[in-house]
């Protein structure tokens, strides 16, 4: 699936699913919110963002990363970290 295909849809429906990263080391992603962004003149695809939550360590710096999903198969996704508490660091991934 390319990521111009991806849309809020796709994703909605994942929350509390994982998504693996094999590198740059292997670790655990759970997709904690789907976000709908505000319409955009696009009609075929509206804005929206992803927030992932990981383990506190690593913490991942921003790049692209290979994400691998059950169902959805592998998507390379530029993420960024934004926040590290407790529960874990949390990054989002933006799609115009």
């Amino acid at each position: 699936m390319g990521l111009e295909e991806l849309t809020h849809e796709t994703f909605a429906s994942r929350i509390g699913e994982p998504f693996a990263i094999a590198e740059p080391t292997s670790l655990e992603l759970s997709l904690e919110q789907a976000n709908l962004g505000v319409a955009a003149h696009d009609p075929v695809r509206r804005p929206f963002s992803l927030v992932f939550r990981g383990p506190p360590r690593p913490l991942l710096p921003q790049r692209i990363y290979r994400l691998e999903h059950a169902a959805l198969g592998p998507l390379e996704i530029f993420i960024v970290p934004i926040s590290c508490d407790a529960g874990g660091a949390r990054y989002e991934a933006v799609f115009t």
